[in-house]
């Protein structure tokens, strides 16, 4: 049986690991990144080519970021380790994204929010409901997932939010979640859902702030147009 390939099979000026030590990593090309994280091909296929299927399969980048484990794992050649690994790598760049010396930033427009969630929703096919949890000073405590919907629904329930944002010990919660169509439009159960959630605050002594939904390039806030 033939072993599987890996990057030390290529001829040395080839290796995207010594590219990387003599000319730096912005030298490389996207495959050969992909190439580096992926470590070995399998028996028959370098792990160059490799690389290169997974973007010819999904296009771009983007698109390969945006992909799901059973996703990456119907490609020929990916496994469970190896689909972890590039989830990992692109979760790990999400993350310095939305790092900041402050450990808990002030919340002031819907665009300080945004800034923090944006990079953790982007590209993501199906809707995601995020709760932002405030101090009484509109300090930052936490940001969790709620819920994870269908391609256009997100099912959420007062119980559940309020749960976390109790735990949290918040003053004052914002809610988020994604439009995968691309168009922020409140729709009219996303503002029934939001005068819900707000009696519910109400009752239990937490200020519903905002509602924000938010597409890969637009986002509308529902408080700002006085939806709640």
């Amino acid at each position: 049986m033939k072993k599987s390939f890996t990057i030390h099979d290529l001829p040395v000026t080839e290796r995207p690991r010594e590219r990387l030590s003599q000319l730096g990593v912005e030298a490389l090309s996207t495959q050969e990144i992909i190439s580096l994280i992926l470590g070995r091909g399998t028996a028959g296929e370098s792990v160059t080519v490799l690389a290169q299927k997974l973007l010819s399969t999904f296009g771009n980048i983007k698109n390969m970021a945006a992909a799901s484990l059973e996703e990456l794992l119907k490609i020929k050649g990916i496994g469970p380790a190896k689909a972890a690994q590039i989830k990992a790598a692109f979760e790990i760049g999400k993350r310095l994204e939305t790092s900041t010396e402050e450990l808990n930033p002030l919340i002031t427009t819907p665009e300080s929010i945004i800034r923090q969630i944006k990079p953790s929703l982007k590209g993501k096919k199906k809707e995601h409901f995020v709760l932002i949890s405030l101090d009484t000073r509109n300090h930052l405590i936490n940001k969790q997932t709620v819920s994870i919907g269908s391609l256009d629904s997100s099912i959420v329930h007062p119980r559940e939010v309020f749960k976390e944002a109790l735990i949290a010990s918040a003053a004052s919660v914002i809610f988020i979640h994604n439009h995968p169509s691309g168009d922020p439009s409140p729709s009219e159960d996303d503002i029934a859902l939001t005068k819900r959630l707000a009696e519910a605050g109400k009752i239990l002594g937490i200020a519903v702030l905002d509602h924000i939904i938010i597409c890969d390039n637009a986002y509308v806030s529902m408080k700002a147009r006085n939806l709640f």
